[in-house]
């Protein structure tokens, strides 16, 4: 089965108020009503896209050791996935795939990081419940987000609403503010020029794994001549 079908499928059952959610209509809808503001904004048009340089970051890992993606750059091509956190099960399931794909990435030279706003203890957490043997690097503010074009900020409804739901972000990113970056998925070359990007504000579709094995190859065979 496909991440985006597996995604749909969660969505479905969500969606449909299914046990164990018993989610109500007017959760669903508020979302779904954040997700079509987000979209119109034209936001996403304006985030990084391939052909682009891709901003140069260091951020700590959950072991709180330091990783420059100029370092990760020197050995090859970065695949980069910007992660809200263990707390979306869309972000988790996206973490699983990526890691059956790890494999591929590595087979052509790649590095893989995942990039979130959340704090090392929820990205120790994140790596132990999804299995993955890649890092997520905590980016506080959501500031490399932002240099991507990526980071938004919640409107208040939205607030108020995961507030009811117990989801508080400002603590499981150490942040008063409540900003997210949009899921985006980046192949950058050894230059530093964005091969591929995909980016979409709506959280619940997400690009396969394989979709960025063309870029690699092509950073691949460069490497090569």
């Amino acid at each position: 089965m496909t991440l985006q079908a597996k995604l749909d499928a969660f969505k479905a059952d969500f969606e449909a108020g299914k046990p164990p959610y018993n989610v109500p209509p007017s959760v669903i809808e508020t979302m779904h009503r954040a997700t079509a503001e987000l979209i119109a904004s034209g936001a996403a048009a304006r985030a990084l896209r391939a052909g682009d340089t891709a901003p140069a970051f260091t951020l700590y890992d959950p072991d709180h050791q330091l990783v420059s993606s100029t370092d990760l750059l020197a050995k090859g091509p970065l695949v980069i996935s910007f992660y809200r956190g263990v707390w979306c099960p869309y972000c988790n399931m996206e973490l699983q795939a990526l890691q059956g794909a790890l494999p591929e990435f590595e087979a052509l030279g790649a590095s893989l990081v995942a990039i979130s706003p959340q704090t090392a203890a929820n990205s120790r957490k994140s790596v132990r419940q999804n299995s993955i043997g890649f890092p997520i690097l905590s980016d506080p503010h959501n500031d490399v987000a932002a240099a991507f074009g990526l980071r938004f900020e919640l409107p208040d409804y939205l607030v108020d609403l995961y507030k009811s739901l117990k989801n508080d972000l400002p603590a499981f990113n150490g942040d008063p503010s409540w900003t997210l970056p949009m899921p985006a998925r980046y192949v950058v070359g050894q230059d530093g020029t964005i091969l591929y990007a995909e980016v979409n504000p709506d959280y619940t579709r997400r690009p396969e794994p394989e979709d960025m094995l063309p870029a690699l190859r092509r950073a691949a065979t460069t490497v090569a001549a």
